[in-house]
């Protein structure tokens, strides 16, 4: 399998308003014009349900300090328990879907749901981006995003790691020097 992967806690909800979080490492941009992104979920999780009701979702992007959050919303079930009130997080009303943020996330991506791929183990839920919410601190004085500074999550083989350190931008290998 390809490693590493984003670990990601994404927020959906039913049409009743009952919302949950699930942690998905089955994730990743798609295309760029339209923005859109996928997720990947196993039909017996509480959340593919939700996502099938209201066909929306927010991708949230937690950091190092909520790994402990990260890993519980991934292994208890939203069946058996309201996970905002046993981690403590917060959600906040979204921009543009029903469904809520998560406050604690630096980063939140909505998405409404514009196809549904039944691949075997994980139906996969393809998202068009709707709106993208950054923590000012993240962003630099021309609002361009310093990401590394968010110290953000990915998964490998069970285990999580915190990324940080900028190594190299897109074509610096073949800039000519001044």
């Amino acid at each position: 399998m390809l490693y590493p992967v984003p670990a990601v806690l994404v927020s959906c909800q039913n049409k009743a308003g009952e919302s949950n979080m699930i942690t998905i490492a089955w994730t990743g941009t798609v295309c760029s014009d339209p923005p859109m992104l996928s997720i990947s979920v196993r039909k017996n999780r509480a959340s593919h349900s939700m996502l099938m009701e209201t066909g929306e979702f927010v991708v949230n992007l937690p950091t190092e300090g909520m790994v402990k959050e990260l890993d519980k919303a991934g292994v208890l079930s939203g069946k058996n328990v309201n996970k905002w009130e046993l981690l403590h997080l917060h959600p906040e009303k979204a921009s543009t879907v029903s469904v809520p943020l998560i406050s604690e996330c630096p980063v939140n991506i909505e998405c409404k749901v514009e196809q549904v791929l039944e691949l075997g183990s994980h139906d996969m839920f393809l998202g068009k981006v709707m709106a993208v919410h950054v923590e000012s601190s993240l962003l630099d004085t021309k609002g361009r995003l310093q990401l590394e500074k968010a110290k953000l999550l990915s998964y490998s083989h069970g285990q999580y790691f915190s990324l940080g350190k900028c190594i190299g931008s897109f074509g610096f290998s073949v800039r000519k020097r001044k």
